[in-house]
């Protein structure tokens, strides 16, 4: 992320004459030695910032929330309760469901696929997949692998169609222990017409990531979930992230994880994250995520020119996207309050929703999750710590 520019204009030269050393300033500089006009030095994001913007996440409506963030220095904390009833704090270490930042894992393991020639962003779905998407209009011929990556497909979402079966707390108890097979997923979307033609719009699809999840498959024989292990959790260290599958509970520590419908508060101890799949299932914790989005950010994943392909960018629209915000292959982008922009992934899953963001250069990175499903000030309050953290750097 830019990091918001200091200057200095006192001019000084140390000049020798006669043995003594003599302080020479320029005209330029003011009585106390700060030049006219310049704007004092902004301090870097510190502990004290950080906890307010932590406790600012809370009284927005998070019953918890966990942070951190990452520069020349860590900052670490957490406000709020893990349990609303015991009222215990939420533990910093915590477990928790990563949601759509699953999307930016996926992005990487296919690009790199792409670096050893073994697929390119140009094959189409039919290539790898025949058959697979066609019917009411969708054709599998006409998709590229990087329109997947990019939601610029065109395929109908099925997370719509899973939601709409949700008629009562209790249908809602029974699809989050469901098991789901990618194939049963993509079958579901393609029962609706593609929301446009393929390159032609840009609308948020996980039915696109199921379709990648299957393409990665194909190419290499293992799954997904086994690809990300194997290309980025083992040469990261990231030992305690992975794709859950049918486990329904979370590694200790964790949090409760809730979410208000309708002013009803539900709770959601145990979920099967099949249903997300490629586009939201890995489960993490702070310095794991943290991890990551410092290895985007470096470009250490991927190839210097597939990082730059990784953030051509189209804009993005929709309810509850950011306004100036823009999509790549994976990876999106949010413009900061000080300038430029950062680099970013959202998630959301019933019971938690976290960010994850690095800043343009890659010096700074902050990652906030919070154990309910926020709703737009819960969100707010999130962005804004992470935006007070890159712009300032700590």
């Amino acid at each position: 992320m830019f990091s918001r520019g200091r200057s200095r204009t006192i001019v000084a030269a140390l000049v020798v004459i006669a043995g003594v050393w003599v302080l020479v300033r320029a005209v330029t500089s003011d009585g106390d030695g700060e030049a006219a006009g310049s704007p004092p030095p902004v301090p870097r994001y510190g502990q004290a910032e950080f906890q307010r913007d932590l406790d600012a996440v809370r009284d927005a409506g998070a019953v918890g929330v966990i942070a951190q963030v990452n520069g020349s220095r860590q900052l670490r904390g957490s406000s709020g309760v893990s349990d609303r009833d015991a009222g215990t704090p939420i533990d910093v270490d915590s477990y928790f469901r990563m949601g759509s930042n699953t999307k930016t894992f996926v992005a990487v393991v296919v690009l790199q696929l792409v670096r050893e020639g073994a697929l390119t962003l140009d094959d189409t779905v039919e290539r790898w997949l025949p058959g697979v998407v066609a019917g009411n209009g969708n054709e599998g011929a006409s998709i590229t692998v990087r329109q997947l990556l990019q939601h610029s497909g065109g395929l109908h979402d099925f997370t719509d169609d899973l939601l709409a079966r949700v008629d009562s707390p209790e249908a809602y108890r029974e699809l989050l222990h469901t098991t789901f097979a990618p194939q049963e997923l993509v079958t579901l979307a393609l029962q609706s017409p593609p929301d446009f033609p393929p390159g032609e719009g840009w609308h948020y699809s996980n039915t696109g990531y199921a379709v990648l999840g299957m393409i990665i498959e194909r190419v290499t024989g293992q799954s997904w979930d086994a690809e990300v292990a194997r290309r980025i959790l083992e040469p990261l260290g990231l030992t305690r992230t992975s794709a859950p599958g049918t486990a329904l509970v979370l590694p200790d520590p964790h949090p409760r994880a809730y979410e208000v419908i309708d002013g009803v508060w539900l709770e959601h101890p145990e979920q099967n994250m099949t249903w997300a799949g490629a586009g939201g299932e890995l489960v993490t914790t702070l310095d794991d995520l943290s991890r990551f989005w410092r290895a985007v950010g470096s470009g250490e994943l991927v190839t210097p020119e597939l990082a730059r392909q990784m953030r051509q960018t189209v804009p993005t629209a929709g309810e509850g996207e950011p306004a100036g915000g823009r999509y790549g292959l994976g990876l999106g982008w949010r413009p900061l309050s000080c300038g430029g922009g950062a680099w970013t992934h959202g998630g959301d899953v019933p019971g938690f929703s976290t960010v994850g963001a690095v800043s343009d250069n890659g010096a700074t990175s902050a990652v906030v999750s919070v154990n309910i499903t926020a709703e737009p000030p819960v969100r707010q309050a999130a962005w804004d710590l992470v935006d007070h953290a890159l712009c300032r750097g700590v």
